[in-house]
């Protein structure tokens, strides 16, 4: 019974991408924080709702593209194509993440971030999926729903989002999702191409995917340098912390410029740019709690 219940739960876990849509939450967490100056029980509502409509995101997602999840040995293992988890069960999921998402942020936040949740779920779903199809930079437009989580949390803790601070907030969020794909590109471009995903690794070498990789990784860290031009930090520290977190992300993916590099360790290198969120994250919580 509870190996069986265990099953399930995995299962769900995997179709609603629980540990990419916990993420989503924290950096709702943060701009929360940054938004209201503080910390209060409310922020669970916000956090609580972003998560629910991430992981409804992740399912419909899963559920347009099971063919295409067939094809690909990265993919094929998931609930839907393994037979896990049946198109009408991951649909009624779908139906109750979202509409519990957007009531928690309506109910308990307000409308603008009901719409702003809304309004990521349908980016994701409505246009970056079907977009994958049609061209190989359908990461730009997709860094999108990677800026609007924390401005949800922004603008539910109380800040103006129209506030300078807000936009740049969007923008370190909406840059950082790119690398992240043109990383995903070098380790399983072919196998997006089996699948009829559109793919640069079909116009473009490995060594210039990972100059494109860098590039964005640079503006990644100068959109992070610029934050406390928009951001009064309460404390000089918080500052420095960000300028020289940016500066080692730049070190640490220079290797990619190197043309005698054969290959990118995938798993390490994804981990260096989500461990630099996380510590510009914790430097904004830090700054904001002490």
């Amino acid at each position: 019974m509870i190996e069986k219940a265990y099953s399930r739960y995995a299962a769900l876990s995997r179709l609603c991408k629980f540990r990419i849509s916990l993420p989503v939450a924290l950096t709702t967490f943060t701009g929360y924080l940054i938004g209201m100056g503080g910390i209060a029980p409310e922020i669970i509502f916000p956090v609580s709702g972003v998560f629910l409509l991430a992981s409804a995101a992740s399912a419909l997602n899963q559920i347009q593209e099971y063919k295409t999840d067939l094809l690909m040995p990265r993919t094929r293992n998931r609930p839907i194509p393994a037979g896990e988890i049946s198109r009408k069960a991951a649909m009624a999921w779908t139906i109750f993440f979202a509409v519990a998402g957007t009531a928690v942020l309506w109910y308990f936040s307000g409308w603008l971030p009901a719409f702003l949740g809304l309004l990521t779920f349908v980016w994701y779903n409505g246009i970056y999926t079907p977009l994958k199809r049609i061209t190989a930079f359908a990461a730009v437009p997709g860094g999108v729903v990677g800026a609007l989580p924390p401005v949800i949390g922004w603008v539910a803790g109380g800040g103006d989002i129209a506030h300078p601070a807000a936009f740049a907030l969007a923008m370190f969020f909406f840059i950082g999702q790119v690398p992240h794909f043109w990383l995903l590109l070098l380790r399983f471009g072919e196998q997006y191409e089996m699948a009829g995903i559109k793919s640069l690794t079909s116009r473009l070498s490995h060594v210039q995917i990972r100059r494109l990789t860098f590039i964005w990784i640079v503006a990644t860290a100068v959109s992070a340098m610029l934050l406390p031009g928009f951001y009064a930090f309460h404390h000089e520290i918080s500052a420095w912390a960000v300028w020289i977190l940016s500066g080692l992300l730049v070190a640490v993916f220079v290797k990619l410029l190197k043309p005698s590099l054969e290959s990118v360790r995938f798993k390490s290198s994804f981990l260096l740019i989500n461990l630099y969120y996380l510590l510009i994250m914790l430097t904004f919580g830090l700054d904001v709690l002490i």
